[in-house]
């Protein structure tokens, strides 16, 4: 039997971002749009751009530099942001740090080979923990598809110190692609997004065994990958920033109260 499912998010309002490809961002005063070697940072006030980066568009068709970000997180100063060399084999990723100030390049932690696709990472409870994609078709390697993402929790050397499974439902409602965007939530439960559908996954890590749990779904207005939560959002109206791939918007929306 699938777990509830929830009444839908309220948009709120949404800005036009040309960068809004892959994912957003936010902090208290900017959000940031995000697409594979771009990303711009917009005043939550006006929505105003205020500043841009933009990698070697050479180097990333090639497969080599910064390819594909595939989403980022404000941590501190920092943007953080999930990178690998999608749709290139065998699958690379690393973490790239950005200035949030200026969005200028600060450092980058090469991970290299994690079987899978690196496509979001967050920080909780002292640890990071990340999502690593795999595919069915581009992109994809041999012997793993859509059923083979990994959730995993590293510490602060990038070492992996346990690795989670998604439930079959919850695989074929992603099929043919992977869980793209996640972090944990004020509750404490893992949500999750796909590559397209416009709906989040609420997950609890298992008392027993490797596979999460699926307690809930959303209805959300985004369709695109990487998300993040609102760090303004009162207590039990919790606000999230996504994007709306084919029109190029950043969009905030309010999930139902808690």
């Amino acid at each position: 039997m699938s777990p509830p499912v929830s009444a839908p998010a309220t948009v709120l309002q949404s800005w036009q971002a040309p960068e809004a490809r892959q994912g957003a961002a936010v902090d208290d005063t900017h959000f940031y749009a995000i697409t594979n070697a771009r990303i711009g940072k917009y005043r939550r006030s006006d929505g105003a751009k205020v500043a841009e980066w933009v990698g070697d568009a050479d180097a990333a068709r090639a497969g080599r530099r910064i390819v594909h970000i595939n989403s980022c997180a404000v941590i501190a100063a920092e943007l953080v942001c999930a990178h690998s060399n999608f749709p290139h084999l065998p699958m690379a990723s690393s973490v790239e740090v950005f200035d949030t100030a200026t969005l200028r390049h600060i450092r980058s932690v090469p991970l290299g080979l994690r079987a899978g696709s690196l496509t979001w990472l967050v920080r909780h409870e002292g640890h990071w923990w990340a999502g690593f994609a795999n595919y069915g078709g581009r992109g994809g390697e041999p012997g793993r598809d859509h059923r083979f993402p990994r959730i995993a929790q590293m510490d602060d050397n990038w070492q992996e110190i346990a690795s989670y499974a998604l439930p079959a439902d919850v695989l074929a409602a992603l099929s043919p692609m992977s869980a793209s965007g996640g972090a944990f939530g004020p509750d404490g439960l893992l949500y999750l997004t796909g590559h397209d559908e416009p709906e989040i996954y609420q997950l609890r890590l298992p008392q027993q065994g490797a596979v999460l749990e699926w307690v809930g779904t959303i209805p959300a207005p985004l369709a695109g990958q990487a998300w993040a939560w609102d760090p303004t959002s009162l207590e039990g109206r919790w606000r999230i920033f996504g994007i709306k791939r084919a029109t190029s918007e950043v969009i905030e929306f309010q999930l139902p109260e808690r």
